[in-house]
């Protein structure tokens, strides 16, 4: 079968070691918190970006020549803050002010096709080579998955989600209770052999899934050696999209620039004081230097595919094409709405939270949407189940 139990993994004993993974968006937060206080243990942060630790800089380490002193921290985490488990399911709920998911930590296989030929699991949205490039390298050197991507039935949500409340309900107690530092309260339970996993494994295997969050690791996943994608399948019941912005970072241009830059191109800019972010698709809010601006977005063209996804748009318009601003390139940073801008940014490009009616339009379509344009929440914790990829 396609989804499948956890043959070999790693249960949470206490706490996961260092700190939580899940908080740092971009790789300058990784570095700065090796650095801090978590720069001289073993945490799984520093096993997930061994080549970003403090000693891996100092000496000049690339992620190959980082990996082995990864993979002997990662044996000594899971001996001393695990304890092994096989041939298990995880039901899984988080609670919290961003939603509700309730689901089943499970493998499976990104390269299973149905009788179509079509992907059992399927991308919504197009992923950075780059990125790719070093997850592969990382799963390929740990052999473990140490975090979960997060995947939604195209259909039968709500199917799963009884299925699993009920497997909770007869394993009573979690095996695990953890509060992350957004407040969310995670639980997971462990489901080993028998009817009452075959019975969710059968759910879990009805229909095709579409990539909620970890677009990037189905893609490292599918190009690696590994047969196997850790995921979280979860149909809600109240999970929610935010908003993911675009931030420019070291470009030194002020709002004035922007504007120019933008009505130049036939945008239509206004300077504005306390707006709030876009609601709908359609516009964009920009904070920079000396002004706020909304920016209003053409309406698409005559046998353009609908519905328009305003980050694609936002990248080639009012990036490469207006700035000369390679949206791949350092100076430009997905920023999921609530996280925190950091140093150096000129300005925030706020767009609009993507509908689910949307996100499911693109996909009935055959088509994938921009790279970083939904933020599903809430997600699933890393590091409270690892589970070994060679099987």
């Amino acid at each position: 079968m396609w989804v499948r139990a956890i043959r070999r993994g790693w249960v949470v004993a206490d706490g996961v070691p260092g700190p939580d993974v899940d908080e740092f968006a971009e790789t300058i937060e990784v570095v700065t918190a090796l650095a801090g206080p978590y720069g001289g243990g073993d945490t799984l942060l520093a096993v997930q970006h061994p080549h970003r630790t403090p000693r891996a800089l100092a000496r000049g380490l690339s992620l190959a020549d980082a990996l082995p002193a990864a993979r002997q921290a990662l044996d000594r985490l899971r001996a001393s803050a695990y304890r092994p488990v096989v041939d298990v399911l995880a039901p899984y709920r988080v609670d919290g002010p961003d939603g509700v998911a309730v689901g089943v930590l499970c493998l499976v296989d990104p390269a299973a096709v149905d009788g179509r030929g079509m992907s059992w699991v399927r991308h919504s949205e197009e992923v950075y080579p780059q990125v790719v490039v070093e997850r592969v390298a990382v799963l390929t050197g740990l052999g473990c998955a140490t975090s979960a991507a997060m995947l939604v039935p195209v259909t039968g949500g709500d199917q799963l989600t009884a299925a699993v409340l009920g497997s909770i309900d007869a394993l009573g107690a979690p095996t695990v209770s953890s509060i992350d530092s957004g407040g969310r309260t995670h639980r997971l339970w462990l489901l080993g052999r028998g009817t009452g996993q075959d019975a969710v494994l059968a759910t879990l295997a009805r229909g095709p899934l579409l990539v909620a969050d970890g677009n990037h690791r189905l893609a490292a996943a599918a190009a690696s050696d590994r047969s196997s994608l850790l995921a979280l399948v979860t149909g809600g019941p109240a999970l929610r999209i935010g908003a993911i912005h675009r931030a420019l970072v070291g470009t030194g241009l002020s709002a004035d620039d922007l504007a120019q830059a933008w009505r130049g191109v036939g945008l239509g800019v206004k300077e504005t004081r306390e707006l709030g972010p876009p609601a709908r698709p359609g516009s964009v809010v920009v904070r920079a230097s000396g002004a706020d601006l909304l920016v209003t977005l053409p309406e698409p063209e005559p046998g353009e595919p609908v519905p328009r996804i305003d980050h694609g748009l936002v990248e080639r318009v009012l990036l490469a094409d207006a700035l000369g601003i390679d949206p791949e390139g350092p100076q430009v940073r997905a920023l999921p709405a609530g996280h925190p801008v950091g140093p150096h940014v000129d300005a925030v490009l706020q767009l609009a939270p993507v509908p689910f009616a949307d996100v499911l339009a693109v996909y009935r379509q055959g088509r994938r949407m921009p790279r970083k344009s939904t933020y599903f929440t809430p997600k699933p914790r890393s590091g409270l189940l690892l589970a070994d990829l060679a099987g």
